[in-house]
């Protein structure tokens, strides 16, 4: 058992410009096995508007990263799943962020694949998606975000369509 305990407040908004400013957030991307297919979300906000993307979000302190990966998607999917794999680190720099003159994001992101026995239709969507959709493995489109590729490729447990494939 931890002697520390998660801190699950929400960052006011001033202090969160100066986090995003000046130090990468550490956070955490699902890959989300539903009985209906791999789960996205298409984003409404920077980075990575208007984009198919995991589900993903910041590691609170204190929160162990496994932790944090049953948190985020309870929080951004509304359903409980089991940690299937971990993929590890990856550095994800963008230009654009939902806060102006801050030159960006930086996070490093620790990638789990994930799995619930709740179908899409299920799922409640949470206010950073303008929907979700589950694609069967051998379906998922090749021209999603590089990031999100990035996941899909290394995840064992997904059998994501390369170049080699088609």
């Amino acid at each position: 058992m931890s002697e520390f305990t998660p801190k699950h407040d929400r960052i006011p908004d001033e202090e969160w410009e100066t986090v995003v400013r000046n130090v990468p957030i550490v956070s955490i991307d699902l890959v989300v096995r539903s009985p209906d297919g791999i789960v996205l979300g298409k984003r409404t906000n920077q980075p990575a508007k208007g984009e198919w993307f995991v589900p993903g979000g910041r590691v609170h302190k204190h929160e162990r990263l496994v932790d944090a990966a049953r948190r985020v998607a309870s929080e951004e999917l509304g359903v409980e799943v089991e940690v299937v794999e971990a993929l590890g680190a990856y550095e994800h720099l963008y230009h654009e962020a939902e806060l102006d003159g801050v030159g960006g994001k930086h996070y490093l992101a620790n990638g789990f694949v994930v799995e619930t026995d709740v179908g899409i239709d299920e799922m409640e969507l949470d206010d950073q998606h303008g929907g979700l959709r589950a694609f069967v493995p051998a379906e998922l489109p090749t021209d999603l975000h590089e990031y999100t590729a990035a996941y899909l490729q290394d995840a064992d447990a997904v059998a994501y369509p390369t170049d080699e494939h088609l």
